[in-house]
């Protein structure tokens, strides 16, 4: 269904609307976006390294994310944004694995392996471009993510934030599986049980029969949707 689709998206510096692809290369030279960086430049403060993260969905690609991280944020800072725009729904265990380790909340409980990590580490100490690193949120249900380090660069960051989102995909069109409409549920019984997509419009969710999962979940522009208890609403934290 939607996950197969090659979804666009806008450039938050200049509007401009294309691929995931397309916009990693575009990024690298956007006038609006090297706009921004002449100006924060211009401002006090220390330079630092700033890294341009590429985030989706580790299966299929339709949901992803573009950002921009300050080097002496943390993965933890990393954790709670991915949690805020598009995984939060009942305060499961998160994972990053990067090289022999794992950096997780586990450490800090005393319940990690020997090669568990906490996540308060500044991600200068550990990325590098071209390094692609598993993510993982909810050890029962799991919503696996990739993240590509696409580049780098020295100067100020251009927001207060730790982490400043570029770009980010359009929802995937999901149509209603009785009749074609824009769906704005999924049966989640239909998704795991039967080879429908599950997808259903506002009028056929209030007649769909719904035995065994519970009511149909909202569609949302994440990839956790249909998932555990994820209702969204997915959306940036700043």
């Amino acid at each position: 269904m939607a996950r197969r689709q090659q979804t666009r998206g806008k450039c938050v510096y200049c509007g401009r609307e294309m691929t995931r692809g397309g916009l990693a290369r575009h990024l690298s030279t956007c006038a609006g976006r090297q706009a921004a960086v002449e100006a924060a430049d211009q401002k006090p403060g220390k330079e630092q390294t700033m890294y341009h993260l590429q985030v989706q969905d580790a299966w299929g690609g339709t949901y992803w994310l573009h950002l921009e991280m300050q080097g002496t944020a943390t993965l933890e800072e990393l954790d709670h944004y991915l949690r805020a725009i598009w995984l939060e729904c009942c305060g499961h265990l998160s994972s990053f694995s990067i090289g022999p380790y794992r950096y997780t909340q586990l450490f800090d409980d005393g319940l990690g392996m020997d090669d568990d990590r906490a996540m308060n580490v500044q991600v200068r100490r550990l990325f590098r471009p071209g390094m692609a690193i598993p993510y993982e949120y909810d050890f029962g249900t799991t919503s696996e993510l990739m993240i590509q380090v696409v580049d780098k660069r020295e100067g100020r960051p251009t927001t207060p934030h730790p982490i400043a989102l570029m770009a980010r995909n359009d929802p995937p069109e999901i149509v209603c599986m009785e009749c074609g409409q824009p769906a704005a549920y999924l049966c989640v019984e239909c998704m795991y049980e039967t080879d429908e997509s599950g997808a259903l419009c506002e009028t056929h969710a209030g007649e769909h029969p719904h035995d065994n999962y519970g009511e149909p979940m909202p569609v949302v522009n994440s990839p956790r949707i249909g998932m555990c208890g994820y209702e969204g609403p997915a959306e940036p934290p700043y």
